[in-house]
């Protein structure tokens, strides 16, 4: 019912009540006229296999018609280029499947603003314009058109083919005294393949600032956080899991860096530690354009924390006097004990709320988090290991650190 009300009302891709980052601009427009994608982003499966067969199969036919698929007289040939399977039958797919991953969790973590009353009623209007802002970037047709010039203009007239086309004798490409000479194959990736793969990294990119920017808007009102809430993030803590919502993408930028590396390892001889800057910078780069955005609530979060600790602090010091006063010095009335008194319980759960506040943090940002996050950016390149040491000597090491 819901898919049906979303195809008769197309307005409901600008439904500030269903927050997506996914849901809008040309390319998902032409996805669902195409039969490849509903309101709701399900046919994963057909997306992947029709944009994969696009990039990935009309290389494999035209390296074979040029007598390029398989080892001889190039240095690299189409089977054994591990960065371009990687990137189209692996990358593109995770870039797919992040689409809807990022979508049901999105949609969910956004409505816990207004209904844990976190967003005052007097600012429910900045609330929904911050939606509909993000909205008008998200559906932009102009936004799309400049990524396309972007991806032709730079992508691959001059990052690809100066920065990481590798200076072999490839399938897609041959040296030469005057520059190097596509094939056949080398075209379709140049005019076709590249793009594509590039333009769905850019779009999430963009979709990444989107994000940035709708926090930073919501960041701007005034919410309404309670220091003694038990996440101990004022009750900002559902905030957290919005990192693990782009696991796919840090899996898919792994893989990307895996497949580059595995063919300068293989056929230019370079060592795998030579690229552990590369690495590190990979994992803190990414890192930080999942988590930082988070971090414009750290002003709030941390006045919030001030604020609490100096009116619970009063408040528990006007009990302790009170409590002293009546049960140390004379004050209880008479007949009345302290067996079955409310009043230590009391002083006990002031005692809780100053500890909550105390251990109050400013990001919704913690050590497993980091962790998971890191492991999914470096997961894919842990194969290149055996680059470094044979299968049998990796697993007896292994065995005789565990055992």
């Amino acid at each position: 019912m819901r898919a049906v009300q979303h195809a008769q009302h197309p307005e409901i891709l600008r439904d500030t009540t269903d927050f997506s980052l996914v849901l809008g601009g040309p390319l998902f427009q032409a996805l669902r006229r195409a039969h490849l994608s509903d309101n709701e982003l399900h046919l994963v499966g057909q997306r992947i296999g029709v944009i994969a067969l696009i990039c990935w199969l009309p290389l494999l036919m035209l390296s074979a018609l040029e007598g390029n698929l398989l080892p001889g007289k190039l240095a690299v040939p189409f089977l054994y280029d591990f960065e371009a399977h990687g990137r189209f039958m692996v990358v593109v797919p995770l870039l797919i499947v992040a689409e809807l991953i990022v979508h049901q969790r999105m949609r969910t973590l956004v409505r816990q603003f207004p209904e844990r009353k976190l967003v005052p009623e007097a600012s429910m209007d900045r609330f929904h314009a911050a939606i509909a802002s993000a909205f008008r970037l998200r559906n932009s047709s102009i936004a799309e058109v400049v990524l396309v010039a972007v991806v032709y203009g730079l992508g691959i007239a001059l990052i690809w083919r100066h920065f990481i086309a590798l200076n072999a004798n490839t399938w897609y490409a041959t040296p030469s005294a005057g520059g190097s000479a596509l094939t056949l194959a080398g075209l379709w990736l140049g005019c076709i393949s590249l793009p594509i793969f590039q333009f769905l990294l850019l779009r999430w990119y963009f979709r990444l600032f989107i994000w940035m920017r709708f926090l930073w808007q919501v960041s701007r009102i005034k919410l309404a956080l309670s220091p003694t809430h038990p996440d101990r993030l004022g009750g900002l803590g559902f905030l957290s899991g919005t990192a693990f919502a782009f696991m796919p993408l840090l899996l898919a930028h792994g893989a990307l860096l895996a497949g580059n590396l595995a063919n300068r390892i293989l056929y230019l001889g370079a060592p795998l530690l030579s690229f552990k800057y590369e690495i590190i910078a990979l994992v803190v780069v990414l890192l930080g354009v999942v988590l930082l955005p988070l971090l414009v609530f750290a002003p709030q979060l941390a006045e919030t924390k001030r604020s609490g600790l100096l009116e619970y602090g009063a408040l528990a010091q006007r009990y302790a006097r009170d409590f002293e006063t009546k049960w140390l010095r004379g004050g209880a009335p008479a007949g009345e004990t302290l067996i079955g008194s409310a009043d230590i319980q009391s002083l006990s759960d002031l005692n809780n709320s100053l500890q909550v506040i105390a251990g109050m943090r400013v990001a919704p940002i913690t050590r497993d988090t980091l962790i998971r996050l890191a492991a999914a950016i470096v997961a894919p390149l842990s194969p290149l290991v055996l680059t470094m040491m044979p299968l049998e000597e990796l697993i007896t090491r292994l065995i005789k650190i565990l055992f």
